[in-house]
């Protein structure tokens, strides 16, 4: 604390040694430390390793009677961010998370420093209510927030650079793309894109303006306007750095970033499309460490576990991910490809791209320009002795016929296909020309899966279905649900994050009869289901009804298709 008194110090430790943090002893040692120094108890317990930044926080959080924020877990609005300089975040280790009733709630790793609420109140005209956090979160959080001032910032540089209120920028004068503006305001970009979780970016020129909006769990938010004068700049850095052709700009092109930020390794996929105001630019943003998720991370219950273990438990047979583009069907894929990895295996995968290297596995990326497609490819590796093979996607007929083959000549084959169900994934095989009797042959499972919104923990609203929900979730009688608020912790939209749901067919002797006999889709979803399949709709429905997400998820997600 900010000149601490002794009571205050004794209170503090009492804390710690009746939650079992530290012992008698150890306060004792960090008194006697304290005396020879102007460090305050906190920090002089955290220097010995007595206790931790987590264990301080909470401790004065319970001392003061002062909520405890957990940085990471909450979205902040730059608007709010704004109101005081970066300068001040940095001196006093804080930063605003949000405003009510006008007033500004604002995280502090020391919430008694009478200097930054004063300095606060001077910057903001409003009355302040400390929140306690750690340093190390309002240190990661003040990095990764004020680059909205960076991105500023730059912008306002580009424009002295450039001069874009008295000319207009050409070509030529864009050549040194190296300049500093430029690249501080691509790499806030990106950094913006990790600390607001997104899944893409979309740099969208139009005739007035450039568009810069960030994917966050499913829906697109617009972040910041770039002036069209500065664009060509923004662009030609971008695609320096992935490696693409900067002198072509009337065709669409493909490059890749890697960046490195809080020694968390990201991998940025550039796609460019060339549109009537210039290129536009997509960004899809890999985060490495998220393919390192388990089975129960990625939402599967006990009882589809146990469907998924007989599919990929034999040693030949096709496992397919089905699904829209976007709904994390290579991050499952990904997982159970971790799970098959042992010493005694060979696994190739053949995919476009390579999104994640995983060691011990052999992966070969296609090449359509060297003729190294996923029909060539899987014809070389079916030569190199593999037990496991993982297609990146099964795109068209060739690939079908090579991929069933391979699995009824004794290979475990996975891969993903664009469906919109389970049942309907036997339809799409037999469509692109693979014979019945293959196809029920070779087919060890489907997994169907879709994303949906989580509700917001701190804001969801308790409420009883009615007539027209009860009907949507096919309800008996009244249940309790939840539905989206709203808060500073979600940025208003009500949800925070994304879960999976899942529709797990595995592939038994009745079914193969089906299949082969030709019956209908509806038969053989009756079938599956008596089998132990639940569907992508009563999977939302559970998820509803436990208060995870939102009866408008449902029917957005799953209920039209149903």
């Amino acid at each position: 604390m900010s000149t601490p008194t002794k009571t205050i110090k004794t209170r503090l430790g009492q804390l710690l040694i009746d939650s079992g943090k530290i012992s008698q002893e150890q306060l004792d040692v960090a008194l006697k430390v304290q005396k020879t120094t102007w460090k305050k108890l906190g920090d002089i317990l955290i220097d010995l390793n007595f206790i931790s930044d987590d264990d301080l926080a909470d401790a004065i959080s319970k001392q003061l009677s002062i909520e405890r924020v957990v940085l990471g877990s909450i979205y902040i609005d730059y608007n709010v961010v704004r109101l005081i300089p970066k300068e001040a975040a940095n001196k006093y280790t804080l930063i605003p998370v949000y405003i009510k009733d006008n007033k500004l709630h604002v995280a502090m790793c020391d919430p008694l420093n009478v200097y930054a609420l004063d300095d606060l109140k001077f910057f903001t005209r409003l009355e302040i209510i400390p929140l306690v956090s750690t340093s190390a979160e309002i240190e990661k959080a003040i990095e990764v927030y004020f680059s909205k001032q960076v991105s500023d910032r730059a912008i306002e540089d580009l424009k002295s650079e450039f001069r874009v209120d008295t000319a207009e920028a050409s070509d030529d004068d864009i050549s040194d793309v190296q300049n500093a503006p430029v690249v501080r305001l691509a790499n806030s970009i990106l950094v913006q894109a990790i600390s607001l979780r997104a899944s893409d970016v979309h740099v969208e020129p139009f005739a007035d303006h450039v568009i810069v909006r960030y994917r966050i769990d499913g829906s697109l938010v617009e972040s910041m306007r770039i002036p069209v004068n500065l664009y060509p700049a923004v662009s030609t850095r971008i695609k320096i750095v992935a490696g693409m052709n900067i002198a072509e700009k009337r065709v669409p092109q493909d490059g890749r970033i890697e960046m490195e930020v809080d020694k968390v390794s990201y991998d940025f996929r550039v796609s460019t499309l060339p549109t009537v105001f210039g290129e536009k630019i997509v960004i899809r943003v890999l985060d490495r460490s998220s393919f390192m998720f388990s089975r129960k991370m990625l939402g599967f219950t006990d009882e589809n576990s146990a469907l998924v273990d007989k599919m990929i438990g034999v040693t030949n047979g096709i496992v397919l991910l089905t699904g829209p583009t976007g709904c994390g069907k290579t991050t499952t894929l990904y997982a159970l490809l971790r799970e098959l990895n042992t010493p005694d295996q060979n696994l190739v995968t053949i995919e476009d791209p390579v999104e994640y290297m995983l060691d011990g596995i052999n992966q070969v990326q296609v090449n359509s320009k060297a003729g190294l497609t996923f029909a060539a490819g899987l014809r070389s590796i079916l030569r190199q002795d593999p037990n496991i093979i993982m297609i990146g996607e099964i795109r068209d007929e060739e690939t079908a016929q090579i991929a069933v083959r391979a699995s009824i000549t004794g290979h475990l084959v996975l891969s993903t296909l664009h469906t919109n169900d389970a049942p309907t994934t036997v339809a799409r095989l037999l469509d692109m020309g693979v014979e019945g009797y293959l196809v029920a042959e070779s087919l060890s499972g489907i997994i169907a899966q879709r994303l949906v919104r989580r509700l917001c923990p701190f804001c969801k609203e308790k409420t009883q279905t009615g007539a027209l929900e009860m009907n949507i979730m096919s309800l008996e009688s009244p249940e309790t649900i939840y539905e989206p608020k709203g808060c500073p912790k979600c940025n208003g939209t009500g949800y925070k994050g994304r879960v999976a749901i899942h529709e797990v067919m595995h592939i038994n002797r009745h079914l193969r009869d089906a299949i082969q006999s030709g019956k209908g889709i509806e038969e053989i979803r009756d079938i599956a289901r008596t089998n132990g399949m639940t569907t992508l709709y009563e999977s939302c429905k559970r998820l509803v009804l436990e208060g995870n997400t939102s009866i408008g998820e449902m029917v957005k997600t799953v209920y039209a298709s149903d």
